[in-house]
Protein backbone atom coordinates (compact mmCIF):
# COMPACT_ATOMS: atom_id res chain seq x y z
CA UNK A 1 0.00 0.00 0.00
CA UNK A 2 1.35 3.45 -0.80
CA UNK A 3 2.32 6.00 1.92
CA UNK A 4 -0.34 8.55 0.35
CA UNK A 5 -3.13 6.02 0.28
CA UNK A 6 -2.75 4.47 3.64
CA UNK A 7 -2.43 8.68 5.06
CA UNK A 8 -5.69 9.23 3.12
CA UNK A 9 -7.02 5.83 4.83
CA UNK A 10 -6.11 6.99 8.49
CA UNK A 11 -7.39 10.50 7.74
CA UNK A 12 -10.74 9.30 7.11
CA UNK A 13 -10.81 7.31 9.96
CA UNK A 14 -9.86 10.24 11.95
CA UNK A 15 -12.85 12.18 10.02
CA UNK A 16 -15.31 9.59 10.49
CA UNK A 17 -14.56 9.60 14.37
CA UNK A 18 -14.44 13.52 13.93
CA UNK A 19 -18.43 13.25 12.25
CA UNK A 20 -19.80 10.29 15.09
CA UNK A 21 -18.19 13.13 17.32
CA UNK A 22 -19.89 16.04 16.08
CA UNK A 23 -23.12 13.46 16.01
CA UNK A 24 -23.21 12.71 19.28
CA UNK A 25 -23.14 16.08 20.65
CA UNK A 26 -26.24 18.04 21.46
CA UNK A 27 -24.60 21.25 20.63
CA UNK A 28 -22.40 20.99 17.83
CA UNK A 29 -24.36 18.54 15.76
CA UNK A 30 -27.09 21.52 14.87
CA UNK A 31 -24.27 24.26 14.30
CA UNK A 32 -22.56 21.68 11.85
CA UNK A 33 -26.11 21.27 9.96
CA UNK A 34 -26.25 24.93 9.93
CA UNK A 35 -23.13 25.50 8.88
CA UNK A 36 -22.66 22.92 6.23
CA UNK A 37 -26.07 23.49 4.96
CA UNK A 38 -27.55 19.92 4.88
CA UNK A 39 -30.06 17.99 7.21
CA UNK A 40 -29.80 14.96 9.87
CA UNK A 41 -30.88 12.61 7.06
CA UNK A 42 -28.94 13.36 4.51
CA UNK A 43 -25.26 12.94 6.49
CA UNK A 44 -24.67 9.28 5.45
CA UNK A 45 -25.23 10.57 1.67
CA UNK A 46 -23.40 13.17 2.49
CA UNK A 47 -20.18 11.48 3.95
CA UNK A 48 -19.77 9.86 0.69
CA UNK A 49 -19.30 12.90 -1.09
CA UNK A 50 -16.00 14.21 -2.00
CA UNK A 51 -14.56 16.87 0.63
CA UNK A 52 -17.57 16.46 3.09
CA UNK A 53 -14.93 14.59 5.30
CA UNK A 54 -12.59 17.33 5.01
CA UNK A 55 -15.45 19.70 5.67
CA UNK A 56 -16.13 17.72 8.72
CA UNK A 57 -12.65 18.11 9.95
CA UNK A 58 -12.56 22.03 9.23
CA UNK A 59 -15.50 22.50 11.56
CA UNK A 60 -13.71 20.55 14.17
CA UNK A 61 -10.24 22.84 13.49
CA UNK A 62 -12.59 26.00 13.65
CA UNK A 63 -13.36 25.81 16.77
CA UNK A 64 -10.60 25.82 19.37
CA UNK A 65 -12.41 24.41 22.39
CA UNK A 66 -13.97 21.85 20.08
CA UNK A 67 -10.63 20.70 18.62
CA UNK A 68 -8.68 20.11 21.82
CA UNK A 69 -12.10 18.38 23.26
CA UNK A 70 -11.57 15.71 20.10
CA UNK A 71 -8.17 15.45 20.12
CA UNK A 72 -8.06 14.75 23.82
CA UNK A 73 -10.89 11.96 23.20
CA UNK A 74 -9.27 10.20 20.33
CA UNK A 75 -5.90 10.14 22.13
CA UNK A 76 -3.55 12.46 19.41
CA UNK A 77 -2.72 15.92 19.04
CA UNK A 78 -4.53 18.76 17.98
CA UNK A 79 -1.94 19.29 15.07
CA UNK A 80 -2.66 15.61 13.85
CA UNK A 81 -5.72 17.17 12.94
CA UNK A 82 -4.95 19.26 10.63
CA UNK A 83 -2.36 16.93 8.90
CA UNK A 84 -4.90 14.44 8.55
CA UNK A 85 -7.35 17.62 6.63
CA UNK A 86 -4.64 18.11 4.23
CA UNK A 87 -4.54 14.02 3.71
CA UNK A 88 -8.44 14.22 2.16
CA UNK A 89 -9.64 15.22 -0.91
CA UNK A 90 -10.02 18.97 -1.39
CA UNK A 91 -8.53 19.26 2.23
CA UNK A 92 -6.37 21.52 0.73
CA UNK A 93 -4.91 22.72 -2.74
CA UNK A 94 -2.22 20.16 -3.90
CA UNK A 95 -4.30 16.81 -2.92
CA UNK A 96 -5.80 16.43 -6.72
CA UNK A 97 -2.09 17.23 -8.28
CA UNK A 98 -0.58 14.56 -5.66
CA UNK A 99 -3.03 11.91 -6.66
Amino acid sequence: MQKNQKSQESAEALAVQALGFVASDAELLPRFLAISGIEAHQIRRAAQEPGFLAGVLNFILAHEPTLLRFSQEVGIAPGEIGSALRALPLGNDDHERSA
